[in-house]
């Protein structure tokens, strides 16, 4: 999958464990690290696993149209689909299978 960030600050971070640990603490930033791999290794955004450990998941509300991934909990991975226009179903529900790039947004407890 093509990955890109939503800020150069937050690609400089992902782009160095050092600065991972730094910012996210050891047990997020190998995680993070994880998480990753499985999404530049996915071709489509329907290749990322729905279960557990990453649980792939569309977020709700003011966060409508992103996606999370589970981390060490409470925090997650969010992102977005890095498509225009939205590969989207009849049903106007995004296709997975045609979600080929994503944008990384942040890192957060989004439960607060």
């Amino acid at each position: 999958m093509d990955i890109t960030f939503g800020t150069s600050r937050l690609e400089r971070v992902f782009n160095s464990e050092s600065l991972l640990f730094q910012e996210y603490g050891p047990e997020n930033g190998r995680c993070i690290m994880r998480r990753m791999a499985v999404l530049r290794a996915a071709p489509t955004l329907v290749h990322v696993p729905a279960m557990k450990p990453e649980r792939r998941h569309q977020l709700e509300g003011e966060r409508k149209g992103q996606f999370a991934v589970d981390l060490r909990h409470p925090f997650r991975l969010i992102f977005a689909p890095a498509h225009e226009p939205l590969p989207r179903k009849s049903d106007r529900s995004f296709d997975l299978a045609k979600i080929t790039a994503i944008r990384i947004l942040a890192v957060e407890d989004y439960h607060r």
